[in-house]
């Protein structure tokens, strides 16, 4: 299956992270590492509007046949909007169809292929319009609560009194790993009812926003 690894060069939270020295190594080097021992990938092509970005990543063994338009790599662009021109630019390139495909993030290094077969093993088996990565949320969802601008407690759900271990456990997506329907992206949907959960453990499921980010991934490696 194809991956696809999107990388455009604007960062507000931390400039230039894609390509930003990871104990030795560009950050989006350990995205395109994975998914080439991925036994269910069959090729790499990273989605960027940056040459420097792009040199990189084939460095390391990716594809960069094209650089996407600079409409799709803007701070408003939606994601999912390229996705859709890098399949549909391939498959008119190459006169080849696309079914499916997996995304993967460059700010989540910590991945290992062994997680990119098992989202992908469960797309298969579930003839599924998508899996998405997850990992358990620490506390109970109904904790959170939205903060005026005067710092007011605002409720978001309806207000419960119990023990932490009494709420049922909730998840939230990692930003680690995405397996897509084509069909289903160009409706620009991410779930549908058929859309399952690939859990992925705390410890492989920082996403790297900030340079606190950034740190604790180094941390993590270092000490791994």
């Amino acid at each position: 299956m194809l991956a696809i690894i999107p990388a455009r060069s604007g960062s507000k939270g931390l400039p230039g992270k894609n390509i930003k020295e990871l104990l030795g190594k560009p950050l989006i080097a350990y995205s395109v590492e994975s998914a080439l021992r991925s036994e269910a990938i069959t090729e790499v092509v990273v989605s960027t509007d940056d040459e420097k970005i792009a040199d990189i990543a084939v460095k390391f063994g990716a594809n960069c046949p094209f650089l996407r338009p600079p409409e799709l790599a803007t701070d408003s662009a939606l994601a999912v909007d390229a996705y859709i021109y890098t399949i549909e630019r391939l498959m008119k390139e190459r006169l080849t169809t696309i079914d499916s495909v997996v995304i993967l993030q460059p700010t989540s290094p910590l991945r290992l292929s062994a997680d990119i077969d098992g989202c992908v093993d469960l797309f298969t088996k579930k003839s599924a319009d998508s899996v998405v990565s997850y990992t358990e949320e620490a506390h109970p969802i109904t904790w959170h609560k939205y903060i005026s601008d005067e710092n007011r407690i605002e409720s978001i759900f309806q207000e419960e009194i119990k023990n932490r271990q009494d709420y049922r456990k909730s998840y939230y997506p990692n930003g680690a790993i995405y397996v897509f329907k084509l069909s289903m992206l160009k409706e620009k949907k991410y779930y549908t009812e058929k859309s399952y959960a690939y859990i992925m453990p705390k410890d492989r499921s920082v996403d790297i926003d900030y340079l606190e980010d950034f740190e604790y991934v180094e941390y993590l490696l270092t000490n791994s």
